[in-house]
């Protein structure tokens, strides 16, 4: 009896453990962050969201993500078919670079009104 409530116990601590080491939703950097695009233009973007879902967003709402040669753009939000979730809007990178709303023209703002590109209430 008292191997079968040491086993008990022992299997126990251990679930115990393991279900205090799973990390805790941290929340991305506080701040506005000067990010350096590659042709030498500064944008200020902020951080959201935590370890499992996050984010970057320009200072005035607009979602960005970076691509692999560090280039950061706008995002467009698109329907995609997820696999046992059914349809859901996930970011999909364009091919307009992000600027600054100080060095952002008008025929930007065009291009993303064009294009459906909205911005993001900021929390």
């Amino acid at each position: 009896m008292k191997k079968i409530a040491l086993i008990l116990f022992a299997c126990v601590a251990f679930t115990l453990n393991v279900c205090a080491q799973q990390p805790a939703r941290v929340p991305a950097r506080p701040g506005v962050i000067e990010r350096v695009q590659p042709n030498g233009d500064t944008l200020h973007v902020f951080l959201r969201g935590d370890e499992r879902h996050h984010f970057m967003m320009t200072v005035d709402g607009w979602q960005v993500m970076e691509d692999k040669k560090g280039k950061i753009c706008y995002c467009k939000l698109k329907k995609r078919k997820i696999k046992g979730e059914g349809m859901r809007a996930l970011p999909a990178r364009t091919c307009r670079t992000a600027h600054d709303a100080t060095k952002r023209s008008k025929g930007e703002l065009r291009w993303l009104e064009k294009h459906g590109i909205q911005k993001i209430k900021k929390d």
